[in-house]
């Protein structure tokens, strides 16, 4: 499929997907909004795809809302606004709830949506000279549509500090609170970014997309109330063919049937 604010190119398993709007530092309008939701639902439907890694074309990973699209919501009736926000939520959903791991190279700057965006990744490998910040109330508005995947991501406590004051935080402290998982030079980027994607295509997608469900169900609960759920969880991975399959490599010494991992 081709899209007018994304770049997409697939190897082997992996899909690496760029924002592609450098001019804008990949700040986010409508167009690049429902071209993210339709690259999720892609990538959903397509079994080959086992890691998908999100990058941003020129300077930075992406600063946020395009200033064009914001100045066209000064004139949004209230019901307008709901739907522009709802699209956008439909977005971040997408992203968050795809069956495969996602992970975010974020380089020069993650604010607003970009910071919204890092945190619906799975893992976050970030250049140590990024930049990163819910700034949305430093120009009246708010990180609503965010907020649950960036709380879940840095808690509360972070939450009140970075969401009241928008200020901006660098990628040490993103690692800190948990946004991001890893910092690095920026000419280790891809190399870290390659170790993760390693590392994903060495376990198995079954059991990744069920952890990966998992985690949200478990999250809230606590450890008594989980324990039906955990407890028919891991019964039925274990007798699934790749619980089967896994724990027979692991007693005969070999590599599982899924492991395409690509260093040895």
């Amino acid at each position: 499929m081709a899209y007018d604010t994304l770049l997409t190119r697939r190897d082997g398993v992996v899909e690496y997907m760029t924002l592609n709007r450098p001019d804008v530092r990949n700040a986010f309008n409508e167009t690049m909004i429902a071209e993210l939701t339709a690259w999720a639902a892609s990538i959903n439907a397509d079994d080959d795809v086992r890691v998908a890694v999100i990058a941003g074309a020129g300077k930075v990973f992406s600063a946020g809302a395009d200033i064009t699209w914001m100045a066209n919501a000064l004139n949004y009736t209230h019901d307008e606004n709901v739907q522009d926000a709802n699209a956008a939520a439909r977005m971040f959903s997408a992203l968050d709830t795809l069956p495969i791991p996602l992970v975010g190279r974020v380089h020069g700057a993650a604010l607003g949506g970009g910071a919204g965006l890092s945190a619906v990744c799975d893992v976050v490998v970030a250049d140590e000279s990024a930049v990163f910040g819910f700034s949305e109330v430093k120009l009246g508005i708010l990180p609503a549509v965010i907020s649950p995947y960036a709380l879940a991501k840095i808690g509360r406590s972070a939450a009140r500090e970075l969401f009241l004051t928008g200020m901006r935080f660098n990628a040490a402290r993103a690692k800190e609170i948990g946004l991001a998982h890893a910092v690095v030079p920026l000419d280790q980027l891809d190399a870290k970014v390659e170790m993760y994607v390693d590392e994903f295509l060495g376990a198995a997608p079954d059991a990744i997309s069920t952890a990966k469900a998992l985690i949200p169900r478990v999250w809230t609960r606590g450890a008594s109330d989980a324990a039906g759920l955990t407890s028919e969880a891991i019964a039925a991975q274990r007798v699934s063919k790749e619980g089967q399959e896994g724990l027979r490599a692991f007693l005969e010494k070999r590599k599982a049937s899924w492991d395409a991992s690509r260093k040895s």
